[in-house]
């Protein structure tokens, strides 16, 4: 299939250079071929990963639209298309097909869409779409599978931190590795991610729930969303506070949601034995940790990677709206500051001082 160049012009938010701003640009999308949907975007949370590619710490095609994590409207559909229609609200899904589906490395890590082309232009030029997204812009061509229909309960600028963010860390703990009732965790870092798997933990009815981050309002906000004890990482040593809470014994689960070596080796070292450690942040292309093979041995303690939380979005992105609209994930208090599309600079400088949890972009 080739992509039709027809006329749809939209704003958008490119990368052309690793390290420099993002250049909001007038660009062309395709309409929808066989399989696909296009979607009017409402809202885009802006994630560390899109932070990873602007910093070229990814290897990436240029140029480049970021965003992976939104809600929208469906504009129009190509052939073929029933799981949406015209109209629907619907959440814009990170991948657009199951998190570990073969096909992943040559479409969708590559910035394309399954056909490998990508349906993005600018005077001929074409323009690739983050993890087959690109929700840095107006509109978005999706494969039919990642726009997953949602009902009218939760604000779409709200549900648009569900592609990522929520499906990421709630599904961390709840599907990845399925926290035990009683059972005592630690999370480091608490950004979006971070605070999802908090959520994730509690609602596991998990038993101590330590947060670790170096930003005290971070901190205040984790305990409004139950967790039972806090440690400011800039001011004490997270490790040695972990074991002190916990007997000297270490934790049964040990979250790392940031992508830093110092970190992840950080959750490694509060483990008790037979804990888990769950590395969920991204971390930069290369990056690699020590770890004691004795002690892991001895103590049978595992590490696991986590992926998107283990998700499937067509069956869990409605789950969790579900568990919102119920009360049970608390989406409000993760979007800490709404912006346009011509702040998004704005959004990466405080992303890399730390501040806020998730900027969500609005359209409307």
């Amino acid at each position: 299939m080739s992509a039709r160049f027809e006329g749809r012009k939209m704003r958008a938010a490119v990368m052309r250079v690793p390290g420099e701003l993002l250049v909001v640009e007038e660009v062309e999308i395709a309409e929808p071929g066989p399989g696909e949907v296009l979607v009017r975007m409402v809202a885009s949370g802006v994630c560390h990963s899109d932070l990873h590619a602007l910093k070229g710490e990814w290897e990436m095609g240029l140029p480049l639209i970021l965003g992976h994590e939104g809600s929208g409207v469906v504009e129009a559909i190509g052939e073929g298309v029933k799981r949406v229609a015209v109209g629907d609200s619907c959440f814009y899904c990170l991948i657009g097909q199951p998190h570990l589906c073969e096909h992943l490395l040559e479409t969708t890590h590559q910035n394309v869409m399954f056909d490998g082309t990508t349906r993005l232009r600018r005077d001929g030029e074409p323009i690739y779409s983050f993890l087959g997204v690109a929700s840095f812009g107006e509109y978005a061509v999706v494969p039919e599978s990642g726009a997953v229909a949602i009902g009218d309960g939760i604000a779409l600028d709200l549900a648009s931190v569900v592609g990522c963010a929520v499906a990421t860390g709630f599904g961390a703990a709840s599907k990845t590795v399925r926290v035990p009732v009683g059972a005592s965790v630690a999370i480091v870092g608490l950004g979006g991610i971070g605070l999802a798997i908090l959520q994730g933990c509690v609602a596991q009815s998990a038993g101590s729930v330590i947060a670790i981050d170096v930003h005290d309002d971070k901190l205040t906000l984790a305990k409004d969303l139950g967790a039972t004890h806090l440690i400011n990482a800039r001011a004490d040593d997270p490790i040695a506070g972990v074991h002190d809470l916990t007997g000297g014994r270490g934790v049964d689960f040990a979250f790392e949601a940031i992508g830093l070596k110092a970190t992840i080796e950080q959750v490694l070292a509060m483990l008790g034995r037979r804990g888990t450690a769950v590395l969920v942040g991204m971390p930069p292309e290369g990056t690699l940790f020590e770890a004691d093979p004795l002690t892991m041995t001895a103590f049978e303690q595992r590490i696991v990677g986590s992926n998107y939380g283990s998700t499937n979005a067509a069956v869990d992105f409605p789950r969790l709206a579900e568990l919102a609209e119920r009360g049970h994930i608390d989406l409000a208090s993760m979007v800490t500051r709404r912006i346009k599309l011509d702040q998004i600079n704005d959004a990466f400088a405080a992303m890399e001082r730390g501040e806020g949890i998730r900027t969500v972009i609005t359209y409307d």
